[in-house]
């Protein structure tokens, strides 16, 4: 057998660790289920990353990261409301990553742990940032398309797709384009209005 370089192994740990940490979170997922399915030690992976919160942090943040770069990718060099329907066609292809997926769950069930939460902070922050450049969506828009993405995420991840019934359906349809078009002012409920 080959013995594998260290860029390798490293990232043979984090395909791993992502699996992992998808299936079981950070509290159910032991550094050594880790270690025996990579064949190394435990204190191998604590040299590589510091701690299980560390290595946790990473793959969830690149879960993250993978999504933000694919919605960029598919919005090209289109920009304001015609670079949605791409980013939306794009959003529900990505989802069907369900390690991507659960991870992203995963790290918001694990924000009672404040360095998981200033991660998934950070990269939900430029996820947000990084569509509202592209698309010019205001902050009420916005709001409703990261709506839109958060249902699509638990219909996939309970894997709705897959049931023949009324509320999966509704759940699934595509929502037309024109509901994130500028229609004016819009009251946000606590007394402001926004653009």
């Amino acid at each position: 057998m080959q013995r594998m370089t260290g860029v390798e192994r490293r990232a043979q740990i984090l395909a791993i660790a992502a699996e992992e940490f998808a299936r079981t979170g950070l509290h159910g997922t032991s550094a050594e289920t880790i270690a025996r399915r990579a064949d190394i030690s435990q204190p191998y992976i604590y040299r590589l990353f510091g701690t299980k919160r560390e290595l946790f942090r990473l793959v969830v943040a690149e879960a993250f990261a993978e999504m933000t770069r694919g919605i960029v990718a598919a919005a090209g060099d289109l920009r304001g409301e015609a670079a949605l329907v791409p980013i939306a066609d794009e959003y529900r292809r990505l989802l069907a990553d369900r390690t991507r997926l659960l991870l992203q769950m995963q790290g918001f069930a694990a924000c009672d742990d404040d360095a998981v939460r200033e991660t998934v902070q950070a990269a939900f922050g430029y996820h947000w940032e990084t569509i509202a450049g592209i698309t010019g969506l205001d902050p009420v828009r916005m709001k409703l398309f990261i709506a839109l993405g958060m249902l699509l995420n638990d219909v996939a991840a309970m894997d709705a797709g897959s049931l023949d019934t009324g509320w999966a359906r509704a759940a699934l349809d595509q929502v037309p384009v024109e509901f994130f078009h500028a229609r004016g002012p819009v009251e946000t409920g606590d007394g402001t209005v926004a653009p």
